[in-house]
């Protein structure tokens, strides 16, 4: 069997056993879920730690892991638990957090290193481009039929990531002749990106359609999930670039890290958010 093959043959059993393990976390129960997001979040955090170090900077990932894993837990509670003890516990944890910004600038002054103000720059990117998305995810069912947990609203979300990216890279494969951003990513074309888009727009419909859900909403929101999933990819080969690295971590044979698998939809989910928030609004 020739390289190609092998590596071929990797990457297709990896990703096999990734979506049996996405599919039935979500279906299985919510809270199989949330224990698969806190293995994302943490996983992703460190990897995006991993990357800033190779930059010259020191984040501080024990306070930037806690942060983040706060924000998760609050949205938990406040999704499937909604009691009176349930919101004290959340506004202990919002003080927490609350506490851990200023705790970031005690250990600089104790640590005494050169870049203190990138160190907690990093540090604080680390949470709000990892673990607040992830956070958020675990409301969008209630933005989009007003119930509390929903697998098949968070499942079809998934598969519009994974058809935007599956049907980018067969169309830009067959017909991409036009790059997308070569000085980030030479492999993406326009050609692919549209073509992921359509597939994206066809899977959201599909995903309306088996759940007689808004035609209207479900385009749009994955039309808005396809694109800001494509920039998400673009950011982190950035990251990956200024790093020097191919992946940003292997814990997937063939596919890399928790970024690599996840960066589209980890940062595709605050612009579904916002547009979801605002058609309620208006």
């Amino acid at each position: 069997m020739s390289e190609k093959m092998r590596n071929l043959l990797v990457r297709t059993l990896s990703g096999a056993v990734l979506t049996i393990v996405v599919v039935g976390a979500v279906l299985l129960s919510q809270w199989s879920f949330i224990a698969l997001l806190l293995v994302i979040l943490i996983g992703g955090m460190w990897e995006f730690y991993r990357l800033a170090r190779r930059e010259d900077t020191v984040p501080l990932p024990w306070l930037g892991l806690a942060g983040g894993v706060a924000l998760l837990a609050a949205s938990t509670l406040l999704v499937f638990t909604w009691t009176d003890s349930s919101l004290l516990v959340c506004l202990l944890l919002f003080l927490f957090f609350m506490l851990l910004i200023p705790m970031m600038f005690v250990c600089e002054l104790f640590l005494k290193r050169q870049r203190p103000a990138a160190d907690i720059g990093v540090t604080l990117a680390g949470i709000f481009y990892v673990a607040l998305p992830l956070s958020m995810f675990l409301l969008l069912p209630i933005q989009i039929d007003g119930s509390a947990w929903n697998p098949w609203v968070i499942l079809f979300y998934i598969f519009i990531i994974w058809t935007n990216d599956i049907c980018a890279y067969l169309v830009g494969m067959t017909l991409g002749r036009h790059r997308l951003y070569p000085r980030i990513s030479p492999n993406k074309s326009w050609e692919g990106f549209f073509g992921g888009i359509v597939g994206a727009i066809g899977m959201g419909l599909l995903a309306a359609w088996i759940m007689e859900a808004d035609y209207l909403l479900w385009g749009v929101l994955a039309a808005i999930a396809a694109m800001s999933g494509v920039l998400g990819d673009l950011i982190e080969s950035m990251f990956k670039r200024a790093a020097g690295v191919k992946d940003s971590g292997n814990i997937l044979p063939g596919h890399g890290g928790w970024l690599d698998r996840f960066d589209a939809l980890i940062f595709s989910v605050p612009f579904v958010f916002v547009f979801l928030i605002l058609l309620q609004i208006l």
